[in-house]
């Protein structure tokens, strides 16, 4: 079903602009907007296209318009779940707001610390590190079979720079990772730094986002789901003129359907507590309902989604940890969820004949979406053997949790790490990889470290060739 978008950028937006939204909504006849899982704004079919004085600044992409991409950020995360030190809520700010033109393609902005958005389902993935201010930049652009690593750690202040310069190498259909490092390396004057560990997404599990919970010594966060998607709009109005009088800047939407609201004072959470008593709002839902990422106005997922949570909950079968998505036929992989459940395609000869669906169940390589790695687990499964399914994958998860990587698992790293020619120094840690050379010396790609000059020195430092040390001994 094709539905009207409303770009939100980095799934942030502030009570008056949400009120505007949903003026325009009101004015459509619609009473009820959802939300997408590239934290957008969705609108039913119907809804027109309006004039550029109603549209004010609103960034709407239509059913028949290909172009326009949400950027997707973890803000929504920071100050209420687990996050790196250096990357506050301000930060996410400043580097969105570097977005000026809408993206042509999907950019993530996300913290690794955090489970709540998903790292990698973007074709440019901005990445924080441990560094202040710099980002790893994993890429996979729409033609690419997988993904790359971009060879240097990215500062804050250029990633929409270099966003917008691969946007437009990105038109060009034999571009690669290397090439496209060169051609931005010679565009743009950038305040780049050697990547010298590999990122690390630690693997947590994930949160519970609902309901109304502490936020330092005197705010508090609410988080708001509905099941069936469909967020009324008198609500939402009555919301926004309530966060105006507590004087708070920003509502996040998340991309499992819900939103956040942070910073609720302390001497006004009575107010909000009768504001939703009032309206009836269920904010305790089971973590069982709350880890499931569903596609928007799909009532069959809705439908099946609903069937298994109550099996499940009937046979008290504990996921946590685990989340779980439901998804037309997509091989491509696209999901971030531990476990997916994929309904197949209906033959077309079959279409006019009433049969039943079918399903296969994915899970992820160690139950982790992060590893982008699905595992087919069971192949044109009957609904009613799903729920059968998905308690075997959870106790399958559990007896795995914390194990070791296997003895061969090992023997096969370190087999492989010796092929790895990086060197780094150890005045000041700056690798040399002979992968890509070293421009600043005229050393070209592919020189192997043992075959510099022995009057090669740090590039950043000036320390002989003989202070480095290949890397894998250091890490050993």
């Amino acid at each position: 079903m094709e539905l009207t978008r409303l770009i939100v950028k980095g799934g942030v937006i502030s009570p008056g602009e949400l009120r505007e939204v949903v003026n325009i909504a009101s004015e459509e006849g619609l009473d009820s907007i959802s939300f997408g899982s590239r934290q957008d704004i969705i609108f039913p079919k119907g809804f027109k296209s309006l004039d550029k004085t109603t549209l004010g600044k609103h960034h709407f992409v239509y059913p028949d318009q290909k172009s326009g991409n949400n950027i997707v950020s973890s803000y929504v995360s920071t100050d209420i779940f687990r996050n790196t030190n250096w990357l506050t809520g301000n930060r996410f700010l400043y580097i969105l707001e570097e977005f000026k033109e809408q993206p042509k393609l999907k950019v993530n902005i996300t913290d690794p610390k955090q489970q709540l958005v998903p790292l990698f389902t973007g074709h440019l993935n901005f990445i924080a590190s441990e560094h202040e201010d710099y980002w790893y930049l994993y890429i996979r652009l729409p033609k690419w079979e997988k993904m790359e690593v971009y060879p240097v750690l990215l500062y804050s202040w250029d990633l929409a720079k270099i966003y917008y310069e691969i946007e437009k190498i990105a038109v060009e259909d034999s571009v690669d990772i290397e090439t496209l490092f060169a051609l931005v390396s010679e565009a743009l004057d950038t305040n780049n730094r050697t990547i010298d560990k590999p990122l690390n997404v630690p693997f947590y599990p994930f949160p519970y986002y609902e309901g109304m919970n502490r936020m330092g010594i005197d705010q508090y966060w609410l988080g708001l789901y509905w099941r069936n998607n469909l967020y009324d709009l008198d609500f939402l109005k009555e919301m926004c003129d309530l966060c105006f009088e507590c004087k708070i800047g920003k509502i996040c939407i998340t991309p499992w359907k819900s939103f956040i609201i942070k910073g609720i004072p302390k001497d006004r959470k009575l107010e909000w507590e009768k504001f939703l008593g009032k309206r009836g709002i269920n904010v305790r839902h089971s973590l069982l309902e709350l880890n499931w990422h569903l596609p928007v106005a799909m009532e069959w997922a809705l439908n099946l989604k609903t069937f298994l949570v109550r099996t499940l909950d009937q046979f008290d079968i504990s996921t946590y940890g685990l989340n779980f998505g439901i998804s037309e036929y997509n091989r491509d992989g696209h999901y971030f969820t531990s476990i997916v459940i994929e309904k197949n395609e209906l033959p077309v000869a079959l279409e006019s004949i009433k049969i039943r669906d079918t399903y296969n169940v994915l899970f992820a390589k160690n139950f982790d979406p992060n590893t982008r790695e699905y595992i087919v687990h069971s192949q044109d499964i009957d609904k009613l053997e799903l729920p059968t399914i998905l308690i075997e994958l959870s106790r399958k998860y559990f007896e795995e949790l914390g194990n070791t990587p296997s003895k061969t698992t090992e023997k096969q790293q370190k087999k492989e790490k010796p092929q790895l020619d990086i060197y780094q120094c150890q005045e000041c840690l700056t690798l040399y990889n002979s992968e890509y050379g070293d421009e600043t010396q005229g050393i070209p790609k592919g020189l192997l470290f043992e075959n510099l000059p022995e009057t090669y020195c740090c590039s950043l430092c000036e320390a002989p060739k003989s202070n480095f040390t290949i890397l894998e001994a250091v890490e050993n």
